[in-house]
Order: structure tokens, then C-alpha cells, then sequence
């Protein structure tokens, strides 16, 4: 099934046997962890090869993904094979020390993901699971560098990220984490707006119609007229 799949939907850009074309790298020797990360987070197949591959609706199931992997390793065996991942295990504050030191200058503070320079995005990692994170870790996909981690470091970063997922926001609503600077600018931008839409509902329930004046005073006349 592993070939039959790999055939049908990657070889007219990587070549039935995994040697690359124009359109494509090898995949010799690129090991499970690197497969498996691009398929599991649906960065492959590739829609378009002259575009940053980036997270979509995967189109393999769990079994075709493992297929495919076993495939595309038995063409040539190395490169990393797909990690174990244990976050319990990991250390809540060496997570956040080492991802302050290596991840956050490209996914930002919260994990939200932003700009690398050259085009190239960091994405957000609220949407990754344990295992992809650790893989990404692993092989370095795209502008990301390999880093040489333990497993319990590993465990400690995914730890960490996951903290960030379900940390209480004791401070309300925090528009995405992105900071205190943009969200200080919403808050006044808020703040703002409903002071404006106070001061407008005020000044109309306390105008008085135009003309109203001179009616009473028409009507006061035209009593003392009839007197």
C-alpha cells in the first residue's frame, strides 16, 4: 500500500523511488521522523512546489501515513527515526527556559508564530501535537535548525507548550497572547469606542426636539387669547 500511495500522490515531484526530480528533493535517507512530520501535519502532499509548505487538513489516515513512511525508509535506511514523547515527564521550567532560549525567537513568547526573515514563516504551535512537535525538533523542517536535544529536554519544551495552551489568563480575555502592547491598544481602542457611544446616547435623550420651545409658548398664547 506504501508504494502504491507514494506513487499515486508524491512521485511526480520526489520520483517513484524517491531520487528527486526538478520539481522535488530525494527522500533518500531523509529517515521516518522527516515523513512522517510532513505527512502527519499535512504539509505534504505539496500543492504547489514553489511555495513554504505549511500546516493543512492532512490527506493520509494514520495507517496510510505509516505505510508511506515504511516505504520511503526501506529505500534507503537513516536519518532520524520518529521520537518518543512524554511530556509529563518533561520539567515545566527547563521547558520554559529552553524554549525561551531557541524557540521563542521564532514562534514568539507565547507560541504564536511569526516572521523568520526571507519569506519564511514560524507557524503557531497551538495546533501541534506532542509527537509533531518532537519531530520538528528533530529534523529541522524548512528554515528550522535541528536541535540536539535530549528526550527529557524534549519532553520539557512539549511540556511547556502545552502549559501555554491551557494556562489560566488571569489578566481577561488576551486576544491570542501577543503581547501587552497590542493588547493595551485594543483595550483602549474598546475603551474608547464606548465612551464615544455613551457621550452620543446621552446627547440624544437629552437634546430637546427643534421648535419645541416656540410650541409651548404658541400654546400658552393662545390660552390666554381664549381667557
Amino acid at each position: 500500500m506504501g508504494r502504491d500511495l507514494f506513487v499515486a500522490r508524491c512521485a511526480s515531484c520526489h520520483g517513484a523511488e524517491g531520487k528527486g526530480t526538478a520539481e522535488g528533493p530525494p527522500l533518500l535517507g531523509v529517515g521516518a521522523a522527516m515523513v512522517d512530520f510532513q505527512l502527519r501535519t499535512g504539509r505534504m502532499p505539496l500543492t504547489d512546489p514553489g511555495v513554504q509548505p505549511q500546516r493543512k487538513p492532512r490527506v493520509f489516515t494514520d495507517d496510510e501515513i505509516e505505510a508511506v513512511v515504511a516505504y520511503v525508509t526501506s529505500l534507503e535506511p537513516g536519518g532520524p527515526p520518529i521520537p518518543t514523547v512524554d511530556p509529563p515527564a518533561g520539567d515545566l521550567a527547563l521547558g520554559q527556559s529552553l524554549f525561551v532560549a531557541n524557540c521563542a525567537p521564532c514562534h514568539g513568547a507565547t507560541a504564536t508564530g511569526g516572521a523568520v526573515g526571507r519569506g519564511a514563516l514560524a507557524p503557531s504551535l497551538s495546533l501541534a501535537a506532542p509527537i509533531e512537535i518532537a519531530e520538528a525538533m528533530v529534523v529541522g523542517p524548512g528554515e528550522m535548525p535541528v536541535f540536539d536535544f535530549s528526550a527529557h529536554e524534549r519532553d520539557s519544551i512539549v511540556r511547556f507548550i502545552d502549559y501555554l495552551e491551557d494556562r489560566p489568563d488571569r489578566g481577561g480575555a488576551d486576544i491570542g497572547g501577543v503581547g501587552p502592547v497590542p493588547e493595551g491598544f485594543v483595550a483602549w481602542g474598546i475603551g474608547m469606542g464606548a465612551c464615544f457611544a455613551i457621550a452620543l446616547l446621552v446627547g440624544t435623550r437629552g437634546a430637546r426636539p427643534r421648535g419645541a420651545s416656540n410650541d409651548r409658548t404658541s400654546a400658552l398664547s393662545n390660552d390666554e387669547t381664549v381667557s
